[in-house]
């Protein structure tokens, strides 16, 4: 009788320790929790709900219902938008939030590492210099002028000055996302790189890998939960920037050419012309936005398996 006593108290115990933890869980994920709640859900909640409005600056709530996303269906300049906001996000990423800073993560590290860390430095000027001074260095080395900086290097080739924003709008607006963007990824890839056991390495080495083979076969597989992470985090992040297109280019040149989603939603709600603002049309499209956000986070937790990242370990260490 004493043993099933003491089975029954250590239960109790157990169970007593189980709640302590998530009292103290609790206690600690409550500021998060409501932060999430004050600066994220309830401005969603606001966006949806001024989207059934044609709310203007009298800010009067005019429920028109689903009117909004009706006239955005048959709305030209959307669907324009839409392409565009495709094409801005896919190739920004595999260009360079992803393939260029994987490309600088793996050659840096193979180098000695002085020199690789003063050229990941580098790469960290155009994330930490303001952004209206980034801007107008880009302006001002894409210019038509013959002493701009890309025509004056070109002008050793022979080549004519071009004014590149006005012939070449995407690749300008690309580049100058990506340079920013890159060094986010440069940062995860290399902390992942340097965190592979040294004995992997030596092990291939051993065996008479070269360094493509060791990359090829060692480290690309080993680094796989920070590529997925970096490619799911940034998909996400270039759906809703559009602050450079807004210094580089404002959605231009021509007729709405570099115009993203995003851009295109705060155009209508805060800076039309002539004092016009359409603050309800602007929700629905930041909506719009949100919802597709919502479906790439569930195409990505699906097809990259991060619930699998998230699983217990079977074995303590």
């Amino acid at each position: 009788m004493g043993g099933v006593h003491l089975l029954g108290g250590n239960r109790e115990d157990r169970r007593g320790r189980r709640w302590s933890r998530r009292r103290y869980l609790a206690v600690f994920l409550a500021p998060s929790f409501a932060l999430i709640a004050v600066f994220y859900l309830l401005p969603v909640i606001l966006t949806v709900l001024i989207s059934f409005t044609d709310m203007d600056y009298s800010f009067r709530w005019n429920w028109i219902g689903l009117e909004n996303y009706l006239r955005m269906a048959s709305d030209p300049i959307a669907s324009k938008v839409l392409g565009n906001t495709l094409l801005y996000v896919f190739s920004t990423l595999a260009l360079f939030n992803v393939g260029m800073a994987l490309l600088i993560s793996l050659v840096t590290v193979h180098i000695p590492e002085r020199i690789g860390k003063g050229y990941r430095a580098l790469w960290l000027l155009p994330r930490i210099t303001p952004s209206t001074v980034y801007a107008l260095l880009w302006l001002w080395a894409v210019r038509q002028d013959p002493t701009a900086l890309i025509n004056w290097l070109l002008s050793f080739l022979g080549m004519e000055p071009i004014n590149w924003l006005h012939k070449y709008p995407w690749p300008i607006v690309i580049a100058v996302n990506g340079f920013v963007g890159a060094s986010f990824g440069m940062i995860i890839f290399t902390a992942a790189l340097k965190s592979i056991p040294t004995d992997y390495l030596m092990a291939a080495r051993v065996d008479g890998a070269s360094t493509l083979q060791v990359i090829r076969h060692v480290e690309l597989p080993l680094i796989k939960w920070p590529l997925m992470f970096v490619t799911a985090y940034q998909t996400l992040s270039l759906l809703t920037s559009y602050e450079y297109i807004l210094l580089v280019t404002n959605g231009g040149p021509g007729y709405y050419t570099t115009e993203v989603w995003a851009l295109y939603s705060y155009h209508l709600a805060f800076a039309q012309y002539g004092g016009v603002v359409k603050f309800g049309y602007g929700a629905a499209l930041a909506t719009v936005l949100v919802i597709l956000g919502l479906i790439f986070s569930i195409v990505y937790w699906r097809a990259f398996r991060f619930r699998e990242l998230m699983v217990e370990p079977k074995i303590e260490v």
